[in-house]
């Protein structure tokens, strides 16, 4: 009959169950997130914020996720603007 709590191998097999009790956890990883260029430079500037988010932690996306919201919903509604009359076109 042996003594399993002196066999090294149950014993290393109890030490692998055990989780890591001092592990830390793992920081912000970049989730290398391809962005093409749109060609307008207002919106690749907003998405280029995006890449803010990648080194916070995940309750500080939220203050990145509104502001480029934000800047994306203006430049949409510019679009929509008439455009700004030129210095000659107000001539009566």
């Amino acid at each position: 009959m042996t003594d399993e709590a002196a066999d090294p191998r149950v014993e290393a097999a109890a030490e692998a169950a055990e989780p890591a009790e001092l592990a830390e956890p793992a920081g912000p990883v970049a989730l290398g997130v391809v962005r093409t260029p749109t060609g307008h430079a207002g919106v690749d500037a907003h998405l280029a914020r995006l890449a803010d988010a990648d080194h916070l932690a995940a309750d500080g996306h939220v203050e990145v996720y509104e502001d480029v919201h934000r800047g994306l919903r203006e430049a949409l509604t510019a679009l929509d603007a008439p455009p700004a009359p030129g210095p000659y076109e107000n001539r009566s």
